[in-house]
């Protein structure tokens, strides 16, 4: 360039010719511009799916072991507090002739509403251990029993022994009378 051009002559330039020059060279350079953008992006983008595609597989592996983890974990709490018993979880529903105490399944879902569970069925008294209204712990037969357990670490020796007779001959909760054991020392 030439530095005697005046400002104004540069402006014109900077913002006129070159403009022009380089829209009608662009259908030359283009092409040129778009292969050599190609070779330099193309590996990266290659990698970067495979790099994706194997996150993508590591975390359905991931996510599958963990929703086990999580069923077997809920079937475990389950069977400890009583709801489900061990022969449920693995083979299914116990048939008609398991125990004669043990609650009706659920009813099959309706489109009606919501599903609400059926209630209790009342606990058959048999005659054996003591009565509910004896029991250190007051109302016991409409507790559950995660309201039952935390209240038995305050209990004697002979008011645990009173609570575990009364549900080995009601309700017969394995939870319940396995935390008894363990306070009793058994």
């Amino acid at each position: 360039m030439n530095d005697s051009k005046s400002p104004l002559d540069r402006v014109v330039e900077l913002f006129v010719y070159a403009p022009v020059g380089l829209a009608l060279s662009a259908r030359d350079l283009v092409p040129g511009l778009v292969e050599r953008g190609r070779r330099q992006v193309d590996p990266q983008v290659g990698v970067a799916r495979m790099v994706g595609q194997m996150a993508v597989s590591q975390g359905r592996s991931q996510a599958g072991k963990a929703l086990e983890h999580a069923v077997a974990s809920a079937q475990a709490t389950l069977e400890q507090l009583g709801v489900l018993h061990q022969a449920e979880s693995t083979t299914g529903p116990r048939t008609s002739s398991a125990s004669a105490t043990s609650p009706p399944p659920p009813p099959p879902p309706s489109a009606e509403g919501p599903i609400v569970a059926p209630a209790a069925p009342p606990v058959p008294r048999t005659g054996n251990g003591p009565a509910a209204a004896g029991l250190a712990i007051p109302d016991y037969d409409s507790l559950s029993a995660s309201q039952v357990l935390p209240r038995l670490s305050s209990l004697s020796h002979d008011e645990l022994e009173a609570v575990r007779a009364y549900e080995h001959a009601h309700r017969g909760r394995k939870t319940i009378l396995n935390k008894i054991a363990q306070l009793q020392g058994r």
